[in-house]
């Protein structure tokens, strides 16, 4: 998997690149150093070549693209008219929540959890109500049975968990299910780390658990999988006549607001990528194991639980007795950039997160930096 030089990778021009100065290695937000997929750069420049700039026309295409790709990789068979366009998860989750809760209604999320999570239900002007994961990274079942019983509106889902890594099992999302029909509680399951399984873990889509379908609707994306943030697409998709009424809600404008060429990216992508995926599941899988050896030689202060998900680790930096935050050691000592713990909830008190989708030589600099600033 490519990962052009340093020098390089400071031209691009994302927040990435351009949120800290250029003596310090970024390692926060969830953007990879892996070079675009060919077959959707391809896709891009055949777009770009033909002026095909204009606005989105997002189906058939993009329920076909998904619904061929989450056969092959979970045996999820959706029906591609059941796939939605929306500008991205973040977006589709807040119009999902402006339909599903009423004003001041209440919203159960389950931190650390990526952190708008905390901010999608205010503006849809519904309250927060957190329910930890266990000390496990598992969801709080007898917890959000507790919750529940308390008639929130919805559950938002993080399946994989982000920033913890963990894929929930089928038989915590089963357990999940039977709670929200028994209490009447809708959930919405942001996939976006779907694709990003590694090996050694199976990924349940939430909409394969029977019964799941009643009760949830999911939003999707390539764009963690295939590092399209910048492109504004994903997908809404539904199990059921009721959970389609509901997105069938959403305002006309959704549609337009969607990237096009996040579309095109989109579907070349799923229906073209499966080979670059596989290379990349095998480059994470390589640098999951390269950290883990570096942190126990070189920072064996620093604990964590390698993730079964994502790119993203959860390290925990509790034992350093920093007066500061962790974050803050790191970056003004050691010129690395990572995610504060705590922009994940309180329970991230002490941690931080830290992207390892990059080359062996940049984790390399990045942790004998760290290294250098802590007691061993």
């Amino acid at each position: 998997m490519h990962v052009d030089p340093l020098e390089t990778l400071r031209r691009r021009r994302s927040v990435k690149w351009r949120t800290y100065p250029a003596d310090v290695l970024p390692l926060f937000v969830a953007e990879m150093d892996y070079a675009l997929a060919p077959p959707i750069a391809a896709a891009l420049r055949a777009a770009v070549d033909a002026s095909d700039t204009g606005y989105s026309a997002a189906q058939p295409d993009l329920g076909i693209a998904l619904s061929g790709f989450a056969a092959r990789h979970w045996d999820w068979e959706l029906d591609p008219a059941s796939v939605t366009a929306v500008t991205d998860v973040g977006v589709g989750v807040v119009e999902l929540l402006r339909l599903l809760v009423r004003p001041a209604g209440s919203v159960v999320i389950s931190p650390p959890v990526y952190p708008p999570f905390f901010d999608w239900p205010p503006e849809a002007q519904a309250q927060v109500r957190e329910v930890p994961l266990t000390a496990e990274f598992h969801l709080d079942l007898p917890a959000l049975e507790q919750a529940f019983a308390a008639h929130p509106a919805v559950y938002i889902l993080c399946n994989p968990q982000n920033p913890v890594g963990r894929v929930h099992t089928r038989d915590e999302l089963t357990a999940l299910v039977r709670l929200a029909r028994l209490y009447g509680v809708t959930i919405v399951s942001d996939e976006i780390h779907a694709p990003l399984v590694l090996p050694g873990a199976e990924f349940t889509p939430l909409l394969t658990v029977p019964g799941a379908g009643q009760v949830a609707i999911t939003v999707a994306s390539a764009s963690k999988g295939f590092n399209l943030a910048g492109l504004k697409c994903a997908a809404i998709v539904t199990g059921s006549p009721a959970m389609a009424a509901v997105v069938d809600r959403l305002p006309p404008d959704v549609r337009w607001r969607t990237g096009h060429l996040g579309v095109i990216a989109t579907v070349a992508a799923y229906t073209e990528g499966d080979d670059w995926l596989a290379s990349l599941h095998t480059a994470l899988d390589a640098r999951r194991t390269q950290l883990g050896e570096l942190l126990r030689t070189r920072l064996p202060t620093i604990s964590w639980r390698p993730p079964e998900a994502t790119f993203l680790a959860w390290l925990d930096c509790r034992a350093l007795g920093a007066d500061d935050e962790p974050q803050q050691l790191f970056l003004t000592s050691a010129k690395v950039a990572l995610e504060p713990g705590t922009r994940f909830g309180a329970a991230g008190a002490g941690y931080v997160r830290l992207n390892y989708a990059t080359s062996p030589d940049i984790l390399d600099e990045a942790t004998a930096r760290m290294a250098s600033t802590t007691p061993r």
